[in-house]
């Protein structure tokens, strides 16, 4: 994005001095906002739980809650917050609400490695 702007200066004499040019805005490549909401959302160590589930599959609230021994209300919190950050995605199948990593997220580098894509920056995952 470019700027115009032009100044006009009037020093103690009277006399008046232009001066006119233009600056080259850069533009927010990280997307920043939006970076930062994922970010956040990644903040609390049961989040990053969630999504290293979610990488070997879609599931349910319930099924998250026994494999992290966690009351389902407070994962069903947590998923809420990784939903609303665009980082899982849900369907509801019956009366069951099953999640799944955002399909933009995941991802295997060309070497094999595992990481996790946000588009602004990405986290490297550990071999087992």
């Amino acid at each position: 994005m470019r700027i115009a702007w032009s100044i006009q200066l009037v020093d103690g004499t009277g006399e008046i001095f232009h001066f006119v040019g233009d600056i080259t805005m850069s533009k927010d490549r990280l997307q920043s906002d939006l970076c930062a909401e994922k970010l956040k959302a990644l903040g609390e160590p049961i989040r990053l739980r969630i999504i290293d589930l979610l990488r070997d599959g879609e599931r349910t609230v319930s099924v998250i809650a026994d494999q992290l021994e966690e009351e389902v209300v407070n994962i069903s919190h947590h998923l809420g917050i990784l939903y609303h950050a665009s980082l899982v995605t849900k369907r509801k199948e019956g009366r069951f609400v099953i999640y799944n990593l955002h399909p933009d997220v995941s991802a295997v580098s060309k070497s094999g490695k595992q990481h996790l894509d946000f588009g602004c920056c990405r986290l490297e995952v550990p071999d087992k």
